[in-house]
């Protein structure tokens, strides 16, 4: 990928993730119970697939899981920095933000099983068509 690639999809995630903590306050989602957050990271999956499918089903075969580990890069690492930055830090829980923050940072893992999977699924559908 170019460069200019890279840094779109960053501003992406960036905008994505700002987008997420706005909705989240005043408290960044602990006003809400254990059991709404598992339901709404369970309705993310939904949303989130969909967004994974177009944007995979676009690139050519041989790209796609390449593309795909790129994008599970970008809306992870640069996303729990930024988590790190603000629960972290700024909320002062440190590094047991990740625990504290679960409904956050369990997306963290499914990104880089969401994207790589899906990018599977369309190489062997494309396969059979």
């Amino acid at each position: 990928m170019r460069s200019k690639h890279h840094i779109r999809i960053l501003i992406i995630a960036t905008i994505i993730w700002f987008f997420f903590l706005i909705l989240g306050l005043p408290d960044y989602y602990l006003q809400y119970s254990t059991e709404i957050m598992i339901w709404f990271d369970i309705s993310l999956l939904i949303p989130f697939s969909i967004f994974i499918w177009f944007v995979l089903k676009t690139i050519k075969k041989s790209r796609r899981m390449n593309i795909a580990l790129w994008y599970s890069f970008y809306f992870t690492l640069p996303l729990a920095f930024y988590d790190y930055l603000y629960c972290g830090i700024y909320l002062k829980y440190g590094f047991s933000f990740i625990y504290v923050f679960w409904f956050l940072s369990v997306y963290y893992l499914v990104l880089w099983i969401l994207f790589p999977t899906i990018a599977v699924i369309l190489n062997n559908r494309s396969e059979t068509i």
